[in-house]
């Protein structure tokens, strides 16, 4: 029964009920019982259809107690009951199609934002066309306010993306010219336009939308358990009411435990908490395709987390520079990533993605040469530049004083080095990585904390990598080098422990993500197929929200269970009190009417954040979350200046030490400091006054005291040093100081970074 029907028959009970009342103190109670058994009939009429209905799909429910209270008023005369009973098992219906629709809020919001129409350039002119006739690499505008319409890339200039749809993330974010944009999010800016490079059936968001449906159409195991349940109290009811007229003679007693006997709870109380709990997920940014899911996440007990875009973040990332002492760093980086504008390698992208993160203005290249895999050359403001592996670089240079350092540099594991030449001259070397991702150790803390026994690293990757990673996240075991089939085997032996979860966001993750109890897929860059194996997708580019699901998953079947074991412990002391006498019919409805309002009410608190998290006000706001996050990129530049100083002086003339010395006190005293003192003085009495806890982030600031005192230090042994600049010992004493201050400033910067991931994930 559909909620417009629903909501008719409630209002036709209603209607008979009271109009009966009125007839009835009116005084004509005759009308009055002839409206109740109307009422009753047509409500009995429809509840009759659903069941052969139910029958014919081989389906047999707890609607049959309720057809049959609702026939036994009629028989006994009992109009009055008979209504109640009638209204009893209207309200639900209508109540049941709210809390339905109320929970699928969420996903319904998905689906209904699929745009039907975009405007395409064809011959130089804008014409609107259906979206599933975009084919790869059409021009499209994407004007103000509009849902893009498929996956693409930025053609020019800048595009300010609402993401909140598909990511929860609540403020928009920006996209340069060729950067990746998803379908499903908004222009929250000015008109742009995009280069289609998926068809519509084929995007991001039609595949959310496929699994929007799956995740409506899915029943959960926990709803047809309680479809067994259901089965077992019809028995208990009929036979506890055969008891009843047996023993005591009076029918009147049979038709009151029939009419206390309306398990709301199991009908309803189970699958709307399993589908609020779904619709949670989906607000912060999770995709549960269905009920069963959402349960295979409560009971997980092992977890398989894939290394590469899972545990880290599954880009290089810049981490070192070194340069030569006559070249500042920035303009090494700045020729190495204005060549690398023409090339399509992962690496080139990751060295001008750093390049433009620090506002650097890039020229363009000419006359570019690429080997493919090794590296690039061309022309850079007229000089001619090369960037690539030691062995394509190193055959263009002459060897020198500056390279046999940059050979022995550039020999670290778990990094990919890159080397500059400029005019035959090798000017500076680059290490990059695949880093961490912030969040993950307290991930780890946080899944063992949610009853999460095991978890294990499965990577295709080497296994000294691997090794490197577990040692400092505490995993109990490390597998690597893994083929696509070694994971399902991994997931298989796994088991033995308890339900599994697999994480992964490649398409060679798809098998084991399928094999798991629970596979849950990275798909905010990870691979189509990972997304259409796994039964959970992350929407949002954190691995915390894999925390927030098993939590959500957990709550809601807590609060299931809840609902049908109170609901049906009441039902059953209602039972037998009207069995024994003490409740009349009439009694007995009201008595479960309300029983089952509670028990529905309280299957919909799976929709909000627990008591506990709304009392736990030491958050930050996304706004709060995204501004730190910026000043610590900004301050970077200020953090790779400490190291670059104390390279540069180790080959530079004593007399101009000092100078360089006095540089980089200014960047510390103007940039670094200002902003310890700033979290000090303001975010951190902040955070304190939310939580209440006046000693919280205590450690945090006596890190800050150290900064101050060692850049108090620094300026003290740099004041100290006569004109000729540094002798041996205090140039030690310098590079050994700096060094420390490098080294806790980033150690710091690291635990920030994850104490706000984790304030704002909550």
């Amino acid at each position: 029964m559909g909620e417009l029907g629903a909501r008719l028959l409630l209002a036709l009970t209603v209607i008979s009920l009271v109009a009966g009342a009125i007839l009835t103190f009116a005084g004509r109670p005759d009308l009055g019982r002839w409206l109740w058994a109307t009422g009753t009939i047509v409500v009995l009429a429809a509840l009759v259809i659903e069941i052969v209905v139910s029958l014919g799909r081989r389906e047999l429910g707890l609607d049959l107690i309720a057809a049959l209270a609702m026939s036994g008023a009629l028989i006994l005369g009992e109009n009055l009951t008979g209504s109640i009973v009638a209204l009893m098992f209207s309200g639900g219906q209508a109540l049941e199609a709210f809390a339905q629709r109320r929970a699928r809020s969420e996903l319904t919001a998905l689906i209904s934002r699929v745009p039907r129409t975009a405007a395409r350039y064809a011959d130089g002119q804008l014409e609107e066309v259906p979206i599933d006739q975009i084919t790869l690499g059409d021009r499209l505008l994407v004007r103000g306010g509009e849902v893009l319409p498929v996956d693409g890339s930025i053609k020019d200039g800048t595009a300010v993306l609402d993401e909140s749809a598909l990511t929860g993330e609540a403020l928009p974010v920006r996209r340069r010219a060729g950067e990746a944009v998803m379908s499903g999010t908004t222009n929250a800016g000015d008109p742009f336009e995009m280069v289609a490079s998926n068809t519509a059936d084929d995007s991001t968001y039609a595949g959310i939308a496929r699994l929007v449906e799956a995740a409506r159409a899915a029943k959960a195991p926990m709803a047809r358990l309680a479809d067994r349940y259901a089965l077992l109290f019809l028995a208990v009811t009929l036979l506890l009411s055969a008891s009843a007229w047996a023993f005591s003679g009076e029918a009147v007693r049979a038709l009151a435990v029939l009419v206390v006997a309306t398990p709301c709870p199991l009908i309803l109380a189970v699958p709307v908490a399993i589908i609020s709990g779904v619709s949670r997920c989906a607000r912060k940014g999770i995709l549960v395709k269905g009920g069963g899911a959402l349960e295979a996440l409560a009971a997980v007990r092992t977890v398989l987390l894939d290394k590469t875009g899972t545990v880290t973040d599954g880009r290089a990332r810049l981490l070192e520079v070194k340069s030569r002492s006559d070249l500042e760093p920035l303009d090494v980086l700045r020729l190495a990533a204005s060549l690398d504008q023409g090339s399509h390698h992962v690496i080139a992208r990751a060295l001008v993605a750093a390049a433009r993160e620090r506002g650097l203005s890039l020229a363009t290249p000419s006359r570019s040469r690429e080997v493919a895999g090794s590296g690039i050359a061309g022309l850079v403001d007229d000089h001619e530049i090369a960037v690539g592996g030691w062995d394509f670089v190193s055959a263009r240079v002459d060897e020198s004083v500056f390279s046999r350092e940059a050979e022995e540099w550039i020999r670290r594991d778990g990094t990919v080095a890159v080397l500059v030449a400029k005019d035959a001259d090798l000017v500076g070397a680059f290490l990059l990585a695949d880093e961490v991702r912030p969040e993950a150790g307290s991930v780890m803390r946080q899944l063992r904390a949610a009853g999460v026994e095991r978890i294990v690293l499965a990577t295709g990757d080497r296994g000294d990598l691997a090794e490197s990673l577990a040692s400092f996240l505490g995993l109990d075991r490390t597998v690597a080098e893994l083929s696509p089939d070694d994971k399902t085997r991994l997931v298989e032996a796994e088991r033995t422990s308890g339900p599994v979860m697999m994480v992964g966001d490649g398409v060679n993750d798809a098998p084991a993500l399928a094999a798991a109890d629970v596979g849950v897929a990275m798909g905010a860059r990870g691979a189509a197929a990972s997304s259409e194996a796994a039964d959970v997708v992350i929407l949002v580019d954190r691995l915390d929200r894999l925390v927030s699901a098993v939590r959500i998953a957990q709550r809601s079947r807590k609060i299931a269970l809840q609902s049908v074991y109170v609901g049906i412990g009441l039902s059953i002391a209602g039972m037998a009190a009207a069995a024994m006498g003490y409740l009349t019919p009439v009694q007995g409805a009201l008595m479960q009417e309300a029983i089952d309002v509670v028990a529905i009410l309280n299957a919909l608190r799976a929709l909000g954040d627990p008591v506990s998290l709304r009392r736990k006000t030491a958050r930050l706001l996304p706004a709060e979350f995204l501004k730190l996050e910026a000043e610590h990129r900004a301050l970077m530049d200020v953090v790779d200046e400490i190291r670059h100083t104390t390279d540069r002086i180790q080959h530079m003339p004593p007399a101009d030490v000092p100078k360089q010395l006095a540089a980089l006190d200014d960047q510390l005293r103007q940039h670094l400091l200002p902003h310890e003192k700033s979290d000090d003085d303001e975010l951190y009495p902040r955070l304190r006054g939310r939580a209440g806890a006046p000693d919280a982030l205590a450690g945090m600031s006596r890190t800050h005291m150290e900064i101050q005192r060692q850049v108090h230090n620094f300026t003290s042994l740099r004041k100290a040093l006569g004109s000729n600049g540094p002798n041996p010992t205090q140039l030690y004493e310098i590079q050994r100081l700096l060094h420390g201050l490098e080294a806790i400033t980033r150690l710091h910067f690291s635990q920030e970074q994850e104490i706000y991931r984790l304030l704002e994930s909550d």
